[in-house]
């Protein structure tokens, strides 16, 4: 065994002569434990709540989508379209048109954005599995229907019951000065079929009609805002979005999931690694009482330090049996702190211990938890390069000073 090491399992793990250094040290492992444990849970929850969102919103953002740089609509070709279908692992594509507009619905007014999607639309998204009341229909025996937000379900108090019909009004792009209000709007009726949820924004913002009936009040048949593009799971992303970049140009925008949603995943990863800074700072503060406990100690043991020097152990020997004091102390600590937020992290996602406060307003019940091994192994380094750093400090300065 190695000598250092014996030497400094010996003295963590023996009675000392002050019952203060005991206490010290029990708290120093104990600190360390609850900082590594909660630094595993709260990073857990996070990437819950992180794959949660991403879930959600994969569910209305396509794999792909391609707009225009400048410009809101373009025509698109035939041939570029058939040449999508060819791309190897692209699954279907959808033509969409997007245009805010007027609702009203009773006597109520709202403003939101109407996506106008063909017959391709169910299969590029899963929108459909996202249904809360009433079911997926957008074209029934030649007649238009209408799935909306809850969001904009709840301004307008859209009952699928009723059969009162959902009015929406568009400018005329057309449009002169008028006296008549109804003459500078094309406006059209439409009955709701659903209602879906996916997250706050969409909700309260979109309404998803059949693309015809939107390009109806557009005074356009042919125009379209964007097309929306499903790949095959096992394909390569990278290299169709590549392919359909180069099959559209640089006019335009070809955009995976990460990209359409750039600046909230960034803020999500920012909030992350912030939780994460913050929670390291308080393991170093808790670990200042390993400063104190080995402070102490080498203060008890001076006279073994002097036997030893004595005996011909240099100053690097017994530096290094009490650095590896204070290391035991944090790997037992980080190792301890590990196992239970490993095991709480198991309990809440096999039980839901924790629940959301009005659970009954959300999708889950309890809070989310994913475990990235990543993670736990970043929290383990940074535990023992605290620790060792807290160790270092008594350690080559009061030796030091024992052994002028």
């Amino acid at each position: 065994m190695n000598f250092p090491f014996y030497i400094a399992q010996r003295y963590l793990f023996a009675k000392k002569s002050h019952n203060a250094i005991n206490v010290i040290s029990a708290i120093s492992l104990a600190g360390v434990t609850i900082g590594t444990m909660a630094l595993i849970i709260v990073l857990s929850v996070f990437n819950g709540f992180d794959k949660l969102i991403q879930s959600l919103f994969n569910s209305f953002d396509p794999d792909l989508r391609v707009t225009l740089v400048e410009g809101k609509t373009f025509i698109p070709g035939d041939s570029v379209l058939r040449k999508i279908s060819q791309i190897n692992g692209v699954t279907c594509y959808s033509k969409v048109i997007e245009e805010n507009a007027l609702l009203k619905y009773g006597d109520k007014i709202y403003i939101a954005t109407i996506k106008g999607v063909d017959e391709n639309y169910q299969r590029t998204s899963g929108v459909d599995t996202m249904i809360i009341d009433g079911n997926f229909i957008l074209q029934e025996k030649n007649e238009s229907y209408a799935v909306i937000g809850q969001g904009v379900a709840y301004y307008l108090q859209v009952g699928l019951k009723l059969i009162n019909p959902l009015i929406i009004y568009i400018p005329r792009k057309t449009a002169s000065i008028s006296l008549n209000p109804e003459n500078l709007y094309n406006h059209n009726y439409i009955y709701p079929s659903g209602v879906f949820a996916i997250e706050a924004d969409h909700d309260a913002k979109y309404v998803i009609v059949p693309i015809r009936f939107a390009q109806n009040l557009l005074d356009d048949t042919v125009s379209i805002s964007a097309i929306e593009i499903k790949i095959h799971k096992k394909a390569n992303f990278q290299n169709i979005q590549k392919d359909v970049q180069q099959l559209f140009g640089s006019k335009f925008l070809v955009q995976n999931r990460y990209e359409q949603k750039q600046v909230f995943y960034r803020i999500m990863k920012y909030e992350k690694w912030a939780i994460f800074m913050i929670l390291t700072f308080i393991l170093i503060i808790a670990s200042f009482n390993i400063i104190g406990s080995l402070s102490m100690l080498i203060i008890e043991k001076k006279k073994d330090i002097g036997t030893l020097h004595s005996l011909g152990a240099d100053r690097k020997l017994i530096q290094q049996v009490f650095l590896f004091e204070g290391t035991m102390i944090s790997l037992f600590g980080a190792i301890l702190g590990l196992i239970i937020g490993l095991i709480i992290c198991w309990l809440q996602i096999k039980y839901g211990l924790v629940k959301l406060q009005g659970s009954g307003s959300f999708i889950i019940n309890a809070y989310p938890v994913s475990i990235h091994w990543t993670d736990i192994l970043l929290i383990f380094i940074t535990v023992l390069i605290i620790g060792y750093l807290a160790a270092w400090y008594p350690v080559r300065y009061i030796i030091k000073r024992y052994l002028l």
